[in-house]
């Protein structure tokens, strides 16, 4: 018997006899492949393997799991190391201090996901170091060492992150709204937004906010900000975001939702970008590649109501967003063709503004000496200056 295809398959009477050998064998060599495998496997089957692999743990055999730490999987973090924190009746917690301190990366992993399941007085000796893994490069250690503070209300923490918003370093913003969303600090979202407006990693920063918020009930607090998220959100697809996040976040009720009872300037920006990048998905087929039935289905219901809704109804509204201080310019010069309109951004303040708006016109091909001068009038930086000569 094939026991991976056993453990992951739909036959109950194999995958039961699968995860009983795993467990009580230990089997090395398959928890290693399951590893291997972590991200071809549907999350609906990396489920069903970690609700068999529980079922087959018990009081005499739950010790063979420590054989599996050192290959370190999120989708079987938390089975194995509850399994072992519940029937081990949290004898192990010296074991996996030991472990965080000098175990294997992987080990690590696992222990800090054990140390979510003690009280704050078992850890009070592990909380300094729990502030430094949560800053390590370790994407995992990392969410996982934020789970654990974030759990035990540390404040110092988040105080630390919320200070490291007003940072000049825009990685350093980012690496701190990384942290408060997984600490879940709902409270401190609106100063997340504002550094998304003015950050040049934007996109990155709406993916995270998803995390924090829906995107439903940003709309009913905050309409504008809310599309502006999306906005990034769809630009950022399926490059920096899985297109997946057109059905987790429901985009075919919002869409209609924006374009029956809310279609404002933004809102009519955003479903013009929707309509392209949607458009785009049915064309290249790859994009979805890795995308199940429900996620298919639903960017196939969402490309049937962007090609229905009249542009230019859409077009006429994208003006009004069309003005240095709006949040939504950079966006509504690719999809605006009047040339006077874009003219009038020539003498902007924002030097990557008048860039953006110079090279809009030469796609348009309709660059004249003329724009370029007018731009070179206000502009300072040199390495600006430079890409405007060659254009």
């Amino acid at each position: 018997m094939d026991l991976f295809k056993a453990l992951t398959g739909k036959n109950p009477a194999e995958y039961e006899q699968a995860a009983s050998i795993l467990v009580g064998n230990p089997d090395v060599e398959l928890f290693k492949k399951l590893v291997q495998q972590d991200e071809f496997l549907f999350d609906f089957i990396k489920n069903n393997v970690a609700k068999r692999i529980r079922h087959a743990c018990n009081k005499i055999n739950y010790k063979n799991l420590f054989e599996f730490l050192n290959y370190y999987s999120p989708s079987y973090d938390s089975v194995i190391t509850e399994a072992i924190f519940t029937l081990g009746n949290g004898s192990h917690t010296k074991e996996m201090k030991d472990m965080f301190f000098n175990g294997s990366d992987a080990q690590k992993n696992y222990a800090v996901k054990y140390f979510s399941l003690l009280s704050k007085d078992e850890l009070e000796d592990i909380i300094p170091y729990l502030r430094e893994s949560a800053k390590l490069e370790d994407e995992y250690l990392a969410v996982n060492s934020i789970e654990v503070l974030s759990k035990n209300n540390d404040e110092l923490s988040k105080a630390e992150a919320v200070k490291q918003l007003d940072s000049e370093d825009e990685f350093e913003q980012y690496n701190a709204i990384k942290f408060l969303v997984s600490y879940g600090a709902k409270e401190v979202l609106p100063k997340i937004l504002n550094v998304m407006k003015k950050s040049s990693l934007s996109e990155n920063i709406a993916s995270e906010v998803l995390y924090l918020k829906d995107i439903g009930a940003l709309i009913e607090e905050n309409f504008e900000d809310a599309v502006l998220v999306l906005c990034n959100i769809i630009n950022a697809i399926p490059e920096i975001i899985s297109p997946s996040v057109a059905a987790e976040q429901n985009f075919i009720e919002i869409f209609e939702y924006l374009y029956y009872e809310k279609l404002t300037s933004s809102s009519a920006l955003l479903l013009r970008m929707a309509k392209e990048k949607f458009t785009s998905f049915e064309e290249n087929e790859e994009y979805l590649f890795d995308c199940d039935k429900n996620t298919k289905d639903e960017i196939a219901n969402i490309n049937k109501f962007l090609k229905e809704i009249n542009v230019n109804k859409l077009s006429s509204l994208l003006y009004d967003e069309l003005y240095e201080e709006s949040d939504f310019v950079f966006f509504a010069v690719d999809y605006v063709n009047d040339v006077e309109e874009l003219e009038t951004l020539l003498d902007s303040s924002n030097q990557t503004l008048i860039l953006k708006v110079l090279t809009r016109l030469k796609e348009k091909q309709v660059l004249k000496p003329t724009h370029k001068e007018t731009a070179l009038c206000h502009i300072t930086s040199d390495n600006i200056k430079q890409i405007i000569e060659v254009l």
